[in-house]
């Protein structure tokens, strides 16, 4: 717990038995993981028996591929279950440090934001940790259309860690969300749809070949997804179209 606060530490597993324990034992470092849930989307390797013997985790296993976004949607779920007050979502690959949890969960258990996002972007060091040179430029003309359409400053919208405040985690739809990638995508228009702020803090990343990453066809899907959005977004701002299913209600 930090100030009373409850925290879920959930993380949506796929293929991912060879970087789990890893992630897993610096997420028990930190100490503050009242849960520690991990949802395995029918991966294709030992990631289920890995998980099965880390202590006071909780596994659910989806009997067949659902998808990303689908991944996490069970794993928002069960995190409610728990009575946690704080969700930390965070891929179990090991290309995200979780001892920033500590740093993420106080800005949101003091009341300063309901929504934190760890930044591979935000200090710079993305290409120094090995991320490709295609993806990082994708990423900061995917971000900065998405803020010029949003009005928003993010750093960047793709990051796979994430810290959200229960209160505003339930005011999301997120079932009528994509089951896939754009998932991510939809969750932060979501919330800034419901103009909540939204908090960065800089995370040093690391590439390396078990870390999971999309291929090159579903990025471009992606992508294509997320600029769509956005327009969609700024042309609902304006009240030119009605806003997509997936908008919560104001």
């Amino acid at each position: 717990m930090i100030l009373g606060k409850k925290v879920a530490v959930v993380m949506p597993a796929y293929n991912a038995a060879r970087t789990l324990r890893r992630t897993y034992e610096e997420v028990v470092a930190t100490g503050i993981a009242d849960e520690i849930i991990v949802v395995d989307d029918a991966s294709g390797d030992e990631t289920t028996a890995v998980a099965r013997a880390l202590p006071g985790v909780r596994l659910e296993v989806h009997p067949r591929n659902r998808g990303y976004g689908a991944n996490q949607k069970t794993c928002y779920h069960l995190a409610h279950g728990t009575g946690a007050d704080i969700v930390v979502m965070i891929h179990p690959d090991y290309q995200y440090t979780p001892l920033l949890m500590p740093a993420m969960v106080s800005l949101i258990a003091s009341g300063l934001y309901p929504c934190v996002l760890g930044s591979r972007i935000l200090g710079g060091g993305a290409l120094a940790g090995g991320m490709p040179l295609w993806r990082y430029i994708s990423n900061r003309l995917l971000t900065f259309f998405g803020n010029l359409m949003t009005g928003a400053k993010l750093s960047e919208y793709h990051t796979g860690y994430r810290a959200y405040a229960r209160g505003l985690l339930e005011k999301l739809p997120l079932e009528a969300s994509s089951d896939d990638f754009f998932f991510d995508n939809q969750v932060l228009l979501q919330i800034l749809w419901l103009k909540q702020p939204i908090a960065e803090v800089t995370c040093p990343t690391r590439y390396f070949p078990e870390a999971s990453s999309i291929n090159f066809r579903r990025s471009l899907k992606y992508g294509t997804q997320c600029v769509l959005a956005a327009c969609r977004y700024r042309l609902a701002r304006w009240g030119l179209i009605a806003p997509p299913s997936w908008f919560p209600e104001i």
